[in-house]
């Protein structure tokens, strides 16, 4: 599938409306910036009073001096360091995007984002609810990737109704991927955007970091990712319950984007940019 936002959380196209181009910006841990010159994109991972480095989705790290010449949001802006930022920002939402004045609420788009899983629903709400209400975006779950060709059969998008679908291990040889390849090629794919993380679960997806966790346990196969990962924390696994309020943990770990994988930020903003485009 044709990467073409890579793990930039705040890809240009919906949001860059009413910001000033030599707008100061702190170089906050965890802000995904494109640098101008070579189109560089990657997570700020530390600065100091001169410089900042930043890590690609690749893991390759590099370093560049602080002051004009990156991208934000599709615009142009002055990277500072973070004790140099204005003592007024414009406020943010938890995606990380500039926040819109206060207005009446946008009628629902046709097109829509579907979202595979209930926690992975709850998530994107958390975490990109502001924006999507502000851009009249509906958000549904889907409960398995196993339903969404009868889904689409009963309500088939089309070039004014388009779909963008989220999904769980959507990696080479997976389940998932051969199901969203065959629908892609079916009578609905040009009209569907279909993009996925890489983790079995989205639990994956939250930085461990959130959690004061130094990784994520690895569980071996044949067990339930959810139970595996609770039972190698030490926190109540035996009832679906255990379950729910391990993912209220998880979940209440998250502030904003800095608290989530930049393999689920980018294709969160895909499936946005592609639902806001058509209308």
């Amino acid at each position: 599938m044709d990467d073409r936002y890579g793990t930039d959380v705040l890809a240009s196209g919906w949001r860059g409306h009413g910001r000033s181009e030599s707008a100061r910006v702190p170089a906050e841990r965890g802000l995904v910036i494109e640098v101008q010159a070579d189109g560089f994109c990657g997570a700020v991972t530390q600065a100091d009073a001169a410089t900042v480095e930043l890590e690609d989705r690749f893991g390759a790290r590099r370093r560049f001096p602080l002051g004009p010449g990156f991208l934000l949001d599709g615009s142009h802006v002055v990277l500072v360091a973070h004790l140099q930022a204005a003592s007024r920002q414009q406020q943010r939402t938890a995606s990380g995007s500039f926040a819109a004045p206060e207005q009446r609420a946008r009628v629902a788009r046709a097109s829509r984002i579907l979202v595979e899983g209930r926690h992975d629903a709850e998530l994107v709400e958390k975490v990109w609810g502001d924006d999507l209400r502000a851009e009249g975006v509906v958000v549904e779950y889907l409960e398995g990737i196993d339903r969404l060709a009868a889904m689409l059969d009963d309500e088939p998008p089309s070039a004014s109704r388009r779909y963008g679908i989220l999904v769980d291990h959507l990696v080479t040889g997976s389940k998932e991927a051969r199901i969203a390849a065959e629908i892609m090629r079916g009578r609905h794919g040009q009209n569907l955007l279909i993009v996925g993380h890489p983790e079995i679960d989205v639990w994956q997806c939250v930085r461990p970091a959130a959690l004061g966790l130094r990784a994520w346990p690895t569980v071996p196969r044949g067990v339930d990712i959810k139970v595996g990962t609770c039972r190698a924390l030490g926190w109540p696994s035996d009832t679906p319950a255990d379950l729910a309020r391990a993912w209220r943990r998880i979940l209440g770990a998250v502030g904003s984007y800095r608290d989530l994988e930049p393999s689920l930020l980018g294709r969160v903003e895909e499936l946005i940019d592609y639902v806001t485009a058509s209308d």
